[in-house]
């Protein structure tokens, strides 16, 4: 009997033991695929494409297609090695097929050699009429480019092919960006091109900024500027803001934790000895084509008179000169289109 009993117990204890490690399997089953969900969540997260960037890449290749249905050659520069068909009409023997010198020259019957490099066909047709009035009755010449030239344009930043481009024809703001594959997550929603006064040579003289949100989600099609050899793209990261007008370093910076204004003057070397202190601007994107319009005194700022504004994404500050009012009439207007220049005349 006492046998018995303690079969009884030890049966017992057995059987509570084996209960316990189920149980605990069981726990340990279900924080292990807990584990693996929450971490496959999280890998679904940083793997989640950008919302915007994707919806800019969408408008991308919507608008690419309606655009380049509005838009023919009529903006294409000539440039050296062109190979270009000149005919008169009922002219028989001024008809010629010339190539441009790499100095952009040709030569043609009766007015040898012209400037045709940096000359849209209309210009360079009109200009070779005008020539040849001395020598033909209300001339009507006709240019087709047969050939053209390769042209370096270079997309950089946060699209998902940054390189140099040998494109031929002409090109616009949307074809550069669809060849470099459109923007990646991390992309902002707007767009600078530099451009030289020449191509292939000396320093960027240009700096035009597009706003991407303006020209994709708005359709703005006159956003969708030509593009030329030389010029450059770039895409900057999203947190972009700007400072131009009287101060040392005008440009684009990148916003970083609470950018107030006057550290954004900071970040732009500081103000010019010219600078109208009292009466600087931000120009605020309010998600539509106005922007509000911010005066600040930059004094009362310091002195601590007023509050040191921080700084949001695609704020345009401009700092006027002394003297100079005009700024208003120069920047507004382009900056409410969504195109404007940095570092260009002063204000």
């Amino acid at each position: 009997m006492q046998n018995m009993r303690k079969f009884k117990i030890l049966f017992a204890n057995e059987l509570f033991l084996s209960f316990v490690s189920i149980v605990l399997f069981v726990i340990l089953l279900l924080n292990s695929c807990a584990s693996r969900e929450l971490q496959s969540q999280t890998m679904l997260q940083l793997n989640a494409p950008s919302e915007k960037s994707e919806k800019l890449n969408s408008a991308l290749a919507q608008q690419n297609l309606d655009f380049r249905k509005k838009y023919a050659a009529s903006d294409y520069k000539i440039g050296p090695e062109d190979l270009l068909e000149i005919d008169t009409f009922q002219v028989q023997d001024l008809k010629s097929t010339v190539r441009v010198s790499a100095q952009g020259f040709i030569k043609i019957p009766l007015i040898d050699k012209i400037k045709a490099g940096g000359l849209t066909v209309s210009e360079l047709e009109t200009y070779i009429a005008e020539r040849l009035q001395q020598y033909v009755k209300e001339p009507v010449v006709s240019v087709f480019v047969k050939e053209y030239r390769s042209q370096q344009i270079s997309v950089l930043g946060s699209v998902k092919d940054p390189r140099v481009y040998y494109a031929t024809g002409q090109k616009y703001l949307l074809d550069m960006l669809s060849l470099a594959g459109g923007l990646t997550q991390d992309a902002g929603s707007v767009c600078i091109i530099q451009r030289t006064a020449e191509p292939g040579r000396g320093e960027f003289t240009d700096k035009i900024v597009i706003d991407l949100d303006e020209l994709l989600i708005n359709g703005r099609s006159d956003l969708n500027i030509p593009l030329f050899s030389g010029d450059v793209v770039q895409v900057p990261q999203s947190g972009i803001f700007f400072v131009d007008g009287a101060v040392k370093n005008p440009g684009e910076f990148h916003l970083k934790s609470k950018t107030t204004f006057t550290q954004a003057l900071g970040m732009a070397k500081g103000l010019e000895l010219t600078a109208a202190r009292s009466d600087i601007k931000i120009f605020r994107d309010k998600g539509n084509q106005d922007r509000e319009i911010i005066t600040v005194d930059y004094d009362a700022v310091v002195e601590g008179k007023s509050p040191d504004i921080p700084i949001q994404e695609k704020d345009i500050i401009i700092v006027s000169s002394s003297g100079l009012k005009r700024f208003l009439n120069t920047v507004t207007g382009s900056i409410g289109w969504g195109m404007f220049r940095v570092g260009g005349q002063p204000y």
